[in-house]
């Protein structure tokens, strides 16, 4: 990763498409880099076949759209939007940021205002009424960044987890 040797914010030249197969490693050493939870995500080649099935289900799903940010030629961030009807709001489609993340090395640079800009215009674009996305408590940093890009804290959360590898 070499963005941060830049030295200055690069959002002008931040690119967001939807991801190919080709950017799995480098959207799983994004993953790998969060150690706020421990090591949750790995760069391990036993555990890409994992990665490998999930992004085929992503990819066959017309709900389902997985976006990589590029700077310099170099994937620095990553984000899934996913798009569901609801029965609220008169059958309202909404859509969730799920999964939003910038490589340690190019934080502060950018990077995630891009990628959420890009977010609220293409929920627009495909006519959701809403954007929504929830954040760990614990990321204190990224709930003060999501607020100057425009969200607002409005629910509560809660999870339960399934599976013991998460």
């Amino acid at each position: 990763m070499s963005v941060r040797d830049a030295g200055a914010p690069v959002a002008g030249a931040v690119t967001i498409e939807v991801a190919g197969r080709d950017d799995l490693p480098a959207i799983v050493a994004i993953l790998a880099a969060d150690r706020l939870f421990g090591a949750r995500d790995t760069t391990d080649p036993a555990a890409m076949p994992d990665y490998e099935r999930a992004f085929d289900a992503i990819a066959a799903d017309p709900r389902l759209t997985l976006y990589v940010a590029r700077a310099g030629g170099e994937v620095v961030g990553t984000f899934q939007l996913v798009l569901f009807h609801a029965l609220l709001r008169h059958g309202a489609l909404i859509a969730i940021a799920e999964a939003v993340h910038v490589h340690p090395d190019a934080r502060g640079l950018g990077i995630g205002r891009a990628m959420m800009d890009f977010a609220i215009a293409e929920a627009r674009r495909r006519g959701a009424a809403s954007l929504q996305l929830t954040s760990n408590k614990k990321r204190l940093d990224a709930h003060r960044f999501y607020e100057r890009a425009g969200f607002e804290r409005r629910h509560e959360g809660f999870k339960i987890d399934l599976d013991d590898r998460v």
